[in-house]
This record gives structure tokens, C-alpha cells and sequence, in this order.
């Protein structure tokens, strides 16, 4: 049986994390995490009233993100998790087996990611919070980048091709 591998698809908000995370958990029959749903409510709150987050206050998200890779990769679960990871230092934190947990970069435009939050309905981040996205990204070094101006069924199609899975 080979060991399990778990899939983190990071970007800014409005990048595709989890369109296209539950497109592919959904092709590779694997489970899929929001790793929105692990923020505090003190995190949401301040998100949806347009408080850009501290180091400080993803710390604790962050450490939830890890023990769910964690907990997957003892079971043997394959996973897809959307976690924005914006830095370097967070993708560290999280990522406990770089053989088993790989970094997927969803990159896409400001412009391109500005106009997709603008069609988006019912999540607590407001777009006006993406400038702040942009500034704290740093981009990965030791990820895969995957452009997401293309469809969601090419962008799924390119990680599977770039992960061989």
C-alpha cells in the first residue's frame, strides 16, 4: 500500500482553492478540507468586516492545518486541502512530510482574481481584503504553480498531469 499523499492548494482568496480542490478530491476519489472552515470565529469576524489578519491570529489556523494533514497522513487518507498558505513560513509550518504533502500554487492576476471575487456570493471575505492578499504572498519556491485563467476541468487536468496522479 503506498502512503498517503495530501494535495495543498494555496493562493489569495478568489484564487479557485476550493472550486477546484472539490473538483479534485472529487476526480481522484479523495477527501476534501476547507481550511477556511478551521478559522476561529474571532478570524471570521474580522475578515468580514474587511481586518486584514495578523501573523498572530493565523498562527492558531495554522497549527489546526497542520494536525488535519497530520491526522490524514496517520490514517493513510489521501487528501486535497484549500489553505491559502500565503508564506513561505506558513507552507513550513504546515507541511510536516514534503515526500507526502505537496504544495500546488493556484497564481492567477489581480485583475483576473479581483473580477472572479467580485461574482462571488456568500463567503466572508470581502474583495476588498485582496490587495492585503497580494502584499503578504510570497510566491513558492518549491511548489507547483498552476496558472488559473484556464477552466476548472483544465486546471484539475494540469495538477493531475504535473503530480502524476
Amino acid at each position: 500500500m503506498l502512503p498517503a499523499m495530501i494535495v495543498v492548494l494555496m493562493g489569495v482568496s478568489g484564487s479557485g482553492k476550493t472550486t477546484i480542490g472539490a473538483l479534485l478530491a472529487k476526480a481522484l476519489h479523495w477527501r476534501f478540507y476547507e481550511g477556511d472552515e478551521l478559522h476561529s470565529a474571532a478570524n471570521r469576524s474580522k475578515m468580514t468586516h474587511g481586518i486584514a489578519l495578523t501573523d498572530a491570529d493565523r498562527l492558531p489556523w495554522l497549527h489546526r492545518i497542520r494536525r488535519l494533514i497530520e491526522r490524514c497522513l496517520a490514517e493513510g487518507v489521501d487528501a486535497v486541502v484549500a489553505c491559502s498558505a500565503l508564506k513561505q513560513s506558513y507552507r513550513e509550518m504546515i507541511v510536516s512530510d514534503p515526500k507526502q504533502v505537496r504544495i500546488v500554487y493556484l497564481k492567477g492576476s489581480p485583475n483576473l482574481v479581483e473580477a472572479r471575487l467580485g461574482e462571488r456570493k456568500g463567503h466572508f471575505m470581502p474583495s476588498s481584503l485582496l490587495p492585503s492578499q497580494f502584499e503578504a504572498l510570497e510566491e513558492p519556491r518549491d511548489a507547483i504553480t498552476i496558472d488559473v485563467s484556464d477552466t476548472p476541468a483544465q486546471i484539475v487536468d494540469a495538477i493531475r498531469k504535473s503530480l502524476a496522479i
